[in-house]
């Protein structure tokens, strides 16, 4: 995946939503839950909840998808003990998967 940047332009603040809006919510469902130790913690922190964040966290404008999936398929019905709980950013956030076969 390749990353570019763009300069915002001076005085736009309706062109930073995006990124007020994660700012936002890295602090509501992260950092305001932790007493941050210094730069190391804060990186390991927000590596942490980032990769959550893009790989696992339902986004409503996505239907409920991460940013990095594809829709699935049809969803069939399982049974609880079917079920892996992952744990994230220290047990805070959890993220529920089928258990491997």
């Amino acid at each position: 995946m390749t990353v570019s940047i763009s300069q915002v332009p001076n005085a736009s603040p309706n062109l930073n939503g995006r990124c007020e809006r994660f700012i936002e919510t890295i602090k509501l469902e992260c950092l305001n839950k932790f007493i941050v130790f210094g730069k190391k913690h804060l990186d390991y922190l927000t590596d942490e909840f980032t990769s959550y964040y893009n790989t696992k966290r339902s986004h409503m404008e996505r239907d409920h998808l991460p940013p990095i999936r594809e829709e699935p398929g049809e969803v069939e019905t399982i049974s609880i003990d079917q079920i892996e709980v992952r744990k994230y950013v220290g047990g805070l956030i959890k993220s529920f998967e089928r258990k491997a076969a």
